[in-house]
This record gives C-alpha cells, structure tokens and sequence, in this order.
C-alpha cells in the first residue's frame, strides 16, 4: 500500500476502529488501534492487495477484522501486542533520566540575567546540601535525611529478585510451549489434539516477556554496579573532608566548600538511582498484567495434562547438547563461519532474530536458543546462529530463502516484528509521517546529534573603491591640498651628521652591445684607471686643498 490516497484512507480507518472498539466496551489508545489496523493489512491471509488501493469493501472489511482482533481478549498475540506498545510508549534508559532543565538547556531556556541568579541559587543548595550531609556524619543534624545508600543496598535486591522469579517464570512456560509445540510436529494425533490451543502465540507471549525483563534487570544490575561506585566514593569524599576540618575553629571557605559540592553531587547521583529504581520497579510490576493471558488459557492442572508423556527441555539443555559439534567450514566454498577462537569480540557481535535459530523460525515457527559454538554464519555483512549442526547446513544452503519465510512468518504473526528484530523488513509499511502516532513502534528510530554549519561573509570578491568620497566638501578639501602641493618646491640639506652616510642610488642606461667581425681577430689588454683623490673631507683650515694622485699603471708594463 502506497501512496498519499492510501495513507489518508488507513488514518480514517485507525479513527473508526477507535470509535467502534470504545463504543463496545474497550477504550484503547490510537497507537495500539494502529498497529493492530497494519497488522491485519500485513498478514497475508487477509488477502489485502498492498500495491492497490482499498476499495469500500476493502475498508469495512479491514475495519472489521482490526475491531474483532481488538476485542479478542483471549488471543496472546493481542496480550503481546499491547505489552510491546506499552514497553515502547513508556521506557526510557538511564541516559534519559535526567532532570527536566538540563544545564545545556538551560541557557537557552533562562534569559541571561536570571541565569546568573539562577545558578548561584543551584550552588547555594548544593553547598547546603553537602554542610548538612557533613553534620549527620557528625552526628550534628540531619536526622531528616533519608539513608539513600542503605535503602538502595536493600531495594536493588529485591528488585531483581522479583525480576528474576518473572524470568524464571518465562523460561518455565516457554519450555513447556516448545516441548508441545514438537511433539505437535512430530505426531498428527497430537497436532489433532493440541491444534485448537494458542500455543505459538503463547510462546511468542512469553518469549517477549523475557525479552523486556532482561532490559530491565541489565538497567538493575548496571545500578547496583553504580550504587557500589558511588558509595566508594562518597566515603572517600567524607573523609577528605573530615581531614581537612578536622574541629578548627577557622577554615579558608575555597578550601572545603569544593568539598561540601562534591558530597551535594555524589548525593544527587543516589538520588538519580532511587527514581531509576523506582521507574524499573514499576515498570515490572505493569509488565506482569500481559502476561496474565498465559493463567486463563492454559491452568495449571491444563499445562500438566497436555504435558504427559512430553519431554521437557530448556534453553541451557538443548545448547549444551550440541555443545560438541560445530560446522565445518571446508563444506562451504562461498560461506563465511565465525568461531571463538578465529574472531574478535565473538561474544559481543550482533546475532540476527535476537539470538534465535534462524531455521527454526522460518521451518518450525519455533523461538529456540541458538548456539553460537556450532558456528555462526556471516551472509550480507549480518550474523545468524542455529540450534544445530543440521539446521546450520540447511539454512547455509540458501539464506536469502529462509530469511524471506521468516520475513513471512513475521507477516502472519505480527507481534514477530518486534520480538525477532525485524522493523527494518517493514519500513516500506510504515511511513516516515505516522512516526509521531500510528506506527512508532514499528519505526526505526531517528539519530540525534548536535551540527553546526559556517557561511561564508563575503564569497564574492570585494567592489568596493576606497577614494569613492560622496561628501563634496571633502572633495573641496583634497582639491585644495592637491593645488597647494603643485605650487611647493621639494628641499632638501646635509648636515653634519648625515654626509657621506646615506646611499645614492643612479639609474643609468647601459650603452648597446656593438660587434664588429673582421678577418683577423686580435686583442689588447689596457691598464685600468687608478686616480684617488685626497682632501675632499676638508681639515682642520677652512680652505679646501684638494690632491689629485694618479697610480694607473703604463701600457708597457701590463
């Protein structure tokens, strides 16, 4: 689907879903209403023409199928939907922690004048901050003061204790999905048996669940690890600062008000860290509703049930089975294989499908733990890993095939766009115009950076004539210099002090060259003039008595 027709016919049909889904119950928010409204054009058993426009049948019928989706509440990939629009609409990593104003922003924001002020406030608080910080050290007030480092030793903890047991949670479910799912696969009695239960969707359900914990206990762990930095710090500063007052009566201020800063600053970074804590603890707590789907359809007693006879295997199971066996790269001539021990930063290069086998997504519709000791296959400059040696040498056989049927699998199970890492397969969906609203999720994120660019002042050779003078009284004025200097005569004098010591430069011109070619050639050497004059100085009488001495030598004695 393309074109502007197009994109204003699919803003009228995310409005409308809106208005029947809140006419029957379910207010829901327009970034949900528009993921789901693309998701039914995606899925190609819908049989929506992309490349055409929507007729009017098309248009109810897309409304239709986008409200009943919506609506159905006991379809994990609605569950997984919404809890990816909620992650997407509402977490922020700790470089967006920051306060509302941040200093760079705040010169722009304040005028000039305040900002002074504004600043001296700033550190007028943080110098009290640190003087109070020093006296419930001492034990001389400050009772009021909350123990942020003890309450974050206390709460980082238990924080990740309640992420963990919703790991853990994950990891049990989506074992359990994966065993049914091969035993599914592997018996048609079965597949008759368990081909009425969600069970692919519920896999994916809990698949993306784990996928945003993990961010999430990454962000806990990164702030026990600064909490730890901090504290370090924080005692050190104490005690340069007990050293240097150490109960003197007078102090020099520039020498302990930096350190009074310093402890305002650390406290402030403890501070950042309980409102981080406090965002992943809620953030924890508001995933765990998108998961609730997973008690509804399959009960405990359900699950044990379907489970007879299966075995269960998890992730770290299935990768140490094929722990000893690995590709071997003289099958491929055209392939290139990445191992441990043959390249760099093996353990942090970016795997495709978000660590999952990429065959078997595109054969099984199955999320399993890749491993990337069996080898990892580097194809159109991007890594994939695989579950297995054999489903290594198959996808290695024709990648770009097995890459499209994940691309269609995606199609059909919309909430695989996120969970495999594939917007970038759907651009071409989701115009750049709706990145503010309908599909946010499904963009790729705009890079941000500070540019500055310089212009040129003048790129045009300069016009301008300097004796241009548009005042006529000037012009008088320089007319009457100019008729004044015709009518001067130049003198000049030597005196005493600077004869016979300035240079005296002649321009003289040089006589031509004349030749004259006769039959015989002959020479002459004639003496060179010698005549030196004597007196010319002057002496001690005022009469000049001039000598004239000729010391060129005669013809005959050259």
């Amino acid at each position: 689907m393309s074109g502007e027709l197009t994109e204003s016919v699919i803003k009228g049909i995310i409005r409308k879903v809106g208005l029947e889904c809140a006419a029957r119950g379910q207010t829901l928010s327009e970034t949900l209403v528009a993921f789901m409204v693309r998701a039914v054009v995606l899925d190609p058993r819908n049989g929506f023409n992309m490349d055409q426009i929507l007729t009017e049948k098309d248009v109810q019928d897309l409304i239709q199928l986008s409200v009943t989706r919506l609506l159905d509440t006991t379809n994990p990939s609605l569950s997984t939907i919404k809890m990816q629009v909620y992650f997407d609409m509402n977490y922020a990593n700790r470089a967006a922690l920051q306060s509302v104003f941040p200093q760079t922003e705040m010169t722009a924001f304040i005028s000039l004048n305040k900002k002074d002020k504004e600043q001296q406030l700033k550190n007028l608080a943080m110098l009290v901050t640190g003087i109070r910080l020093y006296n419930k050290e001492c034990r001389k007030g400050g009772r009021s003061i909350d123990d942020l480092p003890a309450i974050l030793n206390e709460a980082i903890p238990s924080a990740t204790q309640t992420v963990d047991e919703g790991l853990n949670t994950c990891h049990m479910l989506a074992h359990k999905y994966t065993a049914l799912l091969e035993s599914m696969q592997e018996d048609s009695h079965r597949y008759m048996q368990l081909s009425s239960f969600k069970l692919k969707e519920a896999l994916f359900n809990v698949r993306q669940y784990e996928a945003f914990l993990c961010i999430l206990m990454s962000d806990a762990i990164t702030s026990a690890q600064e909490v730890e930095t901090l504290s370090v710090q924080f005692a050190a500063a104490m005690m340069q600062l007990k050293n240097t007052v150490q109960d003197k009566i007078s102090i020099d201020s520039k020498e302990v008000f930096p350190l009074f800063l310093e402890l305002s600053k650390l406290w402030t970074s403890f501070q950042d860290e309980m409102l981080l804590l406090s965002f992943l603890t809620s953030m924890t707590s508001n995933l765990q509703q998108f998961l609730e789907i997973q008690s509804q359809l399959f009960p405990e007693e359900v699950l044990t049930s379907l489970l007879e006879g299966v075995t269960v295997k998890s992730d770290e199971e299935r990768i140490r089975e094929t722990m000893g066996t690995r590709v071997n790269v003289s099958d491929f001539k055209n392939q290139e294989w990445l191992f441990p021990e043959t390249t760099d930063n093996f353990d942090h290069l970016l795997i495709q499908y978000h660590g999952f086998c990429a065959h078997a997504i595109a054969v099984k519709g199955l999320t399993l733990p890749g491993n990337p000791a069996i080898g990892i296959l580097k194809h159109k400059a991007k890594c994939y890993v695989f579950s297995s040696k054999e489903a290594a040498y198959t996808f290695a056989q024709d990648p770009d095939k097995f890459i499209q049927l994940n691309v269609e699998k995606a199609k059909e199970y919309a909430e695989l766009i996120q969970l495999l890492e594939l917007r970038h397969q759907f651009e071409y969906l989701f115009p750049h115009a709706q990145a503010r609203t309908a599909d946010k999720c499904l963009m790729k994120p705009t890079a941000k950076c500070d540019s500055s660019t310089q212009t040129d002042t003048h790129i045009l050779p300069p016009t301008i004539v300097r004796s241009y003078e548009w005042n006529e009284w000037e012009l008088r004025r320089k007319a009457i210099k100019l008729a004044n200097l015709r009518r001067k005569l130049t003198h000049s004098m030597q005196t005493d002090l600077s004869h016979m010591k300035r240079e005296n430069f002649t321009q003289v011109y040089l006589p031509k060259g004349v030749g004259t070619q006769t039959k015989r050639d002959n020479s002459s050497n004639v003496p060179r003039p010698q005549i030196f004059l004597k007196g010319l100085r002057g002496q001690s009488s005022p009469t000049t008595h001039m000598v004239k001495v000729d010391l060129t030598r005669a013809v005959d004695e050259t």
